[in-house]
Order: structure tokens, then C-alpha cells, then sequence
């Protein structure tokens, strides 16, 4: 890994910044500066470090508050000037308390949160947390067959929707699919990462070329 990162283009003072964005989201985190031994260290720990410049010394993501910043890639840009570190954020970037330090908007609108990562969230929460009236907490109370069953008819209407070449009775049918398939998932205890990674892996075999 580390020999990847050979000729990185740091200033005057050592540093190179780094673009911290959430893997999940897409959503930019935080801006900070790293030197040669914070890379390092980020690299073998899997853990974002960086440099303080006002203090001048290393300092580790969330080693006081707990907010760390697990690293999954880490990549540099074509100048070799300015690195990009995507992780798994366990809680707030910015020191205010807020997801990401870029939570000021000056012009056109604030970027939207994932959707699929939001209704995930909301789910597990009514599963968690009943409330009555609730749809969702009404399918985890009735359990998994009630929830399988559900899916066979939406399956059955997104079909019908398409036979019937209407696209907005077919993408309301396919939002319904798709909530009480992530309603599945919770009680499977399965992750939108797990199908992620799934689906990543199938690609990344389709890929590689066959053997002569």
C-alpha cells in the first residue's frame, strides 16, 4: 500500500491535504492535512490520522470524542497532490456535533442524504423502537411471513406494471418492493452493505479475464 503512495507531491511544509468522504453516503466529511507519518499511520492502523498545524503534531480521528473514522480507501488524485480517504464514519466529522464540517450552504441547494441509508435507518428504528399505527412496526410484529408474503405480491404488481408499460405505476410498485425488501433485511439482520458488497464482488469477477 504504502509504495503506491510514492511521489506524492507534499508542499513547502510537508503536508498534502486530504478529502475525508464517507464511503456510504458519498458525503465529503472533512478537509485536513497529512504528512508522511500520518499517512503511515493511517495506512497500517486503518484509522484516519493527521497533522495539526496549529499544534504541530499528529493527532488520530476521534481518539477523545470516539467519533473515528474507520479507513476503507484510500487513493490520491491524478496530480498526486491531494489524497482522498473514504471511510466508515462512527459518528460526527465536525467538532460542532454536525455529520460534516461542509454543513453551511452558500449556493443552490444542500446535498441530500441517502435515501436507501435514511429508510435503513427508520426501519431499524421501528423495530427497535414499536410505535403504534406504524406499518412498519405492525410487519415486524406480524414477523417474517407476513413480510415474505408481501414481497411475492409486490414482486407480482411490479410485473404487472411493466406488462403494463405505465412507468409511474412502475416505479411507485418498485419503491414498494424495495422498502419491504429492506424491511426483510432487518429482520434477516442483513445489511445494505452486505448486498453491496455482493454485488461489488460479482462485478469485480466479471472483470477479470478468463484464463486462455
Amino acid at each position: 500500500m504504502l509504495s503506491k503512495l510514492e511521489g506524492l507531491r507534499f508542499n513547502e511544509e510537508g503536508l498534502i491535504p486530504a478529502i475525508v468522504q464517507d464511503q456510504k453516503t458519498g458525503d465529503v466529511l472533512m478537509l485536513a492535512y497529512m504528512n508522511e507519518e500520518s499517512i503511515r499511520q493511517t495506512v497500517e492502523t486503518g484509522e484516519t490520522w493527521f497533522y495539526s498545524r496549529s499544534r504541530q503534531e499528529l493527532w488520530n480521528k476521534g481518539a477523545t470524542s470516539g467519533n473515528k473514522q474507520l479507513v476503507k480507501n484510500l487513493s490520491v488524485d491524478c496530480d498526486k497532490d491531494t489524497v482522498l480517504i473514504q471511510v466508515d464514519a462512527l459518528g460526527p466529522a465536525c467538532h460542532t456535533g454536525e455529520e460534516t464540517c461542509f454543513f453551511t450552504p452558500v449556493s443552490g441547494e444542500p446535498k441530500a442524504r441517502n435515501i436507501l441509508l435514511e429508510l435503513s435507518e427508520e426501519i431499524q428504528g421501528r423495530r427497535n423502537n414499536p410505535i403504534e399505527g406504524s406499518y412498519t412496526s405492525y410487519l415486524f410484529r406480524e414477523g417474517i411471513d407476513k413480510v415474505c408474503k408481501k414481497i411475492g405480491e409486490e414482486a407480482t404488481e411490479v410485473v404487472i406494471a411493466a406488462k403494463n408499460e405505465d412507468p409511474t405505476e412502475l416505479k411507485n410498485e418498485l419503491a414498494d418492493l424495495v422498502y419491504h425488501a429492506l424491511v426483510l433485511m432487518e429482520l434477516a439482520e442483513v445489511s445494505t452493505d452486505d448486498v453491496i458488497g455482493v454485488l461489488r464482488e460479482r462485478r469485480l469477477k466479471k472483470e477479470v479475464p478468463a484464463n486462455d
